[in-house]
């Protein structure tokens, strides 16, 4: 089955065109067939698009709205130039979305029809900046696909619906879960889930009784306690904000900042939303960049005080969760790292886990260093008592895979 997965921003368009099916999916040999990005969409967008086995075409195209980008991506999905090894739009038989939020409604990936997309408009009130656009996608490849091909909806929070009520409730009057549905939802758990399988996958180990520490590090970036192939624990919560510092997030914090800040600066509520949300993180420490590969090279190039305080404090955190993550599983077979930060700094990774060698964690430096650019491996020492993995997440495949079970009805695995 040739599955268009696509993932929409604001303004943006995400796509890959995969080739999947039973056999494949268990030999890992789905097929990329092409795949890219439209961004600035509304305007004069900027497009890079990536047929297998080619470079990236850049270009640029007046794209007015959402439905116009996904028209042009289908249209150059068919032609000579995309060379995506499809001759008509018929051969692309289901379409996969990311949608950020499930709400409680969806444990599991769903395939999309009117009352879907009911109870994904009434979730937009926990996800005001994400699901809106990953809705209008959905309609978009509706009105350029036709209602006859099946698309299928695969949610970020669904991986964490197997949180306790002791790991997802907060310490607010219960009610206020009852009314609202105040809780931990998690992120992030399309790329915690493929990351756990793939361990599985690559060990052997089985599903039952293995104990995981997962690490999303990216301009987002959150942890996952996974017990047994279920999530326990995440540190992402009601929104992405919670949890590890990021890019432009600050994670954790005194919920009295916002009142006290506010105050002083003047701000209303949305401002500060705007403020915690992408003015802080790395971004705000340093005072330079959320970007972590300029962040070390100003250490590295002028010894910046507050850039090397940002990653400190980025690492600092992280290695608080990780404590957090092995008492609640009572220790761990292997702490993975996933995500552009997790992938590919190999100096990242080395911080994360300096200090831990009480716990019985050893890195080996030449494994850590020789895994970047989409490298999987283990880089801890033979006789580390945790395991030390680098595992490039595919979220797109997930979706993929996911798509065609819930089309072909085949059991979704998690």
């Amino acid at each position: 089955m040739n599955v268009l997965v696509l993932n929409v921003g604001s303004s943006t368009l995400k796509f890959e065109l995969i080739g999947t099916d039973a056999e494949r999916i268990e030999a890992n040999t789905d097929t990329r067939l092409a795949g890219g990005s439209v961004e600035r969409i509304g305007g004069e967008a900027v497009l890079s698009l990536n047929a297998k086995g080619h470079g990236a075409q850049r270009s640029v195209a007046p794209l007015r709205n959402l439905a116009a980008a996904v028209e042009h991506v289908a249209s150059w999905l068919v032609s000579e130039e995309g060379d995506a090894g499809i001759a008509s739009l018929a051969e692309i038989e289901a379409v996969g979305h990311r949608v950020v939020h499930g709400g409680e409604d969806f444990a599991r990936s769903q395939r999309i029809d009117e009352t879907v997309l009911r109870a994904l408009d009434e979730l937009v009130e926990l996800a005001p900046l994400h699901n809106p656009h990953n809705i209008a996608g959905i309609r978009a490849a509706t009105r350029v696909f036709g209602p006859g091909v099946p698309q299928v909806a695969v949610f970020d929070t669904a991986f964490h619906h197997s949180l306790p009520e002791v790991a997802f409730l907060y310490g607010l009057p219960y009610q206020l879960y009852r009314r609202y549905k105040v809780r931990r939802y998690g992120f992030h758990g399309t790329s915690h889930r493929y990351v756990a399988h793939r361990y599985r996958q690559l060990t052997g180990r089985p599903r039952e009784g293995t104990r995981l520490i997962t690490l999303h590090l990216g301009n987002g970036a959150s942890a996952c306690a996974i017990l047994g192939g279920d999530s326990i624990d995440t540190s992402m919560g009601f929104t992405p904000l919670e949890g590890l510092v990021m890019g432009t997030r600050s994670g954790d914090l005194d919920p009295a900042i916002l009142d006290f800040v506010a105050s002083k600066e003047g701000l209303t509520l949305a401002q500060m939303e705007t403020l915690l949300n992408k003015q802080s993180g790395l971004l705000g420490v340093s005072g330079l960049t959320p970007d972590m590969r300029e962040l070390l090279k100003e250490i590295e190039e002028h010894d910046d005080r507050r850039a090397r305080l940002a990653v400190e404090v980025f690492c600092y955190r992280i290695r608080k969760y990780l404590g957090a993550y092995l008492a609640v599983l009572d220790g761990a077979d292997a702490i993975v790292f996933a995500g552009g930060i997790g992938e590919n700094a190999a100096e990242i990774r080395a911080r994360v886990c300096s200090g831990l060698e009480w716990m019985g964690i050893t890195v080996d430096p030449d494994a850590n260093a020789s895994l970047i650019n989409g490298r999987e491996g283990r880089f801890s020492k033979p006789d580390s008592r945790v395991e030390l993995w680098v595992i490039p997440t595919d979220e797109e495949l997930l979706i993929a895979r996911d798509t065609w079970r819930v089309v072909t009805g085949a059991p979704l695995r998690y």
